[in-house]
Order: C-alpha cells, then structure tokens, then sequence
C-alpha cells in the first residue's frame, strides 16, 4: 500500500540577505512517518520547520498540504494543517502556571470551561510522564520537565473543532542542553507518542545529537549547502559512502563540510 503524502515541498528556495539557505529543495513527508532533518548549525533546518508551520514564507517553490497548495501564512488563516510544535528552548510562558501554558489555545480559542480545559491539560501531561505540577511555574521545573511541558502542549487537542487537531509535530532539537538520561526520557516519549492514538503519528525532527537522531528517525534526511546532499532509512546511516555523512558522524574536522 502506497504511504500517503501528507506534505509536498516542491523547489524551495529561501535567501537571508545573500545567505542562501534552501536552494530549490524537493521533499515529501508521508503520513505516519518519523523524519529527521539533520546537517550542520546553519544550514537551514529549523527554517524548514518554520515553512512547514505557515511562519516563514518561501521566496519561490510551493508547498502543498493533503494534495492542496498551501496559500498565505499561519495569521491568514490559510494554512489546512494543524501544527504543534516544540521549540528547542521550550518556548513556556513564565507568568503562566503549567496548566496555562499546556491549555494556552483553549484559553484562547475555545469557549470550554476552566474544568474541561484542566482535565485535558492533566491528560497530556499525564501522557508525557508528567503528575500533579498544573499549578507550578515553568521556573519550578527542571529542564527536561519544561521539555515535557512543551510536548503536553504541542498535543493538546480542542474537542469542539477536532479538525483543529495536529496533523504532524515539529520537533527543533528536543534535546539540546539536556543531559544524556534525560535525553533518553525525551527520545523514548517522542517515540511513545508517535505511536500512541491519542498523540499525533507524523513528525519532523531537527537535531544534532546523534542519539537522537538514531533512536527517533525513520527516514533520514541531510540538509547542507541549501540542498538535499542525502536521504535514506536511519540503519543506512553506518553504510553510506556519502562523505558529507561520514564527516558528519566521525565529528572530524577534515572532509567537505566546512568548519569555518
């Protein structure tokens, strides 16, 4: 059976001033898929995301969603997909208690009452690992806490437009900063996630760190110099002979990816 496309980039191009990032880019995320973006700081991944999400405008190429062009940005209302996304600092509110910051879109776009929005919100954060902490503050949780935090909220669903419910999440280095256990914490709930019906089945993932890279992704995807350099399931990794990749993975100074 043939995996549905879900998202369709087609010959992307995006310039920062004369820094060229995306360089008529073509690729295709499947419904149901885990894929990670990887490649050197700089190279434009999180600016993918960010396309991907309806907050970053392409300078030429086309996107298309569930088989329709996608129009406008994320403020025009034109964007048919529903997005959650996790940002590599977590991205918390610190004036707002947990279950704020987990339920901020009900608060906002909802009109389901305090107690509604609390069970949901205690829901996904029981998902993620998480107990009773809905009326702490982001400054009282550890690190890998607010990470988990951001995950409740990136999954949250609204039970009066369902169609409002992520279609893919959007990970930007989840695990950046975080110790190696934590990492591990967060790796594992990526995965239980993706797997659970009542999470979301299809995300794109930015990350350095090879841990996560291997126990996250299915599909592989090398990002460097504004194009796909290489694509490939995550067991081709230790096989390629593409030397972008070996660089990458040895962490040597020496090959062709530039280190100044």
């Amino acid at each position: 059976m043939a995996k549905e496309p879900l998202i369709e980039i087609r010959n992307a191009c995006k310039s920062f001033g004369r820094k060229i990032v995306l360089d008529r880019v073509d690729l295709t995320i499947y419904r149901g898929e885990a894929l990670v973006i990887i490649g050197p700081s700089g190279t434009g991944k999180s600016t993918i995301l960010r396309v991907i999400a309806g907050l970053l405008p392409l300078d030429k190429g086309e996107i298309y969603i569930k088989g329709q062009r996608m129009r406008g940005s994320i403020e025009d209302g034109a964007n048919p997909l529903g997005v959650g996304m996790v940002f590599q600092q977590s991205a918390l509110f610190d004036s707002l208690t947990v279950e704020e910051n987990v339920g901020f879109i009900l608060f906002q776009h909802s009109r389901l009452p305090r107690s509604k929005i609390r069970k949901i919100v205690n829901e996904k954060l029981a998902m993620v690992g998480l107990g009773d902490i809905a009326d702490r503050y982001p400054a009282q949780l550890s690190g890998g806490m607010r990470k988990r935090v951001s995950f409740a909220r990136a999954i949250v669903n609204n039970p009066e437009n369902p169609q409002d419910d992520p279609d893919i999440i959007l990970y930007d280095e989840p695990t950046a900063g975080l110790d190696p256990i934590a990492s591990t914490v967060i790796e594992d709930l990526v995965r239980s996630l993706h797997s659970s019906d009542r999470g979301c089945n299809t995300y794109v993932m930015v990350s350095h760190q090879n841990s996560t890279i291997r126990r996250t992704g299915d599909r592989i995807v090398f990002l460097y110099g504004g194009k796909i350099q290489w694509q490939g399931k995550t067991q081709e990794i230790d096989k390629t002979d593409n030397p972008l990749m070996r660089q990458f993975f040895s962490g040597s100074v020496e090959g062709p990816i530039k280190t100044s």
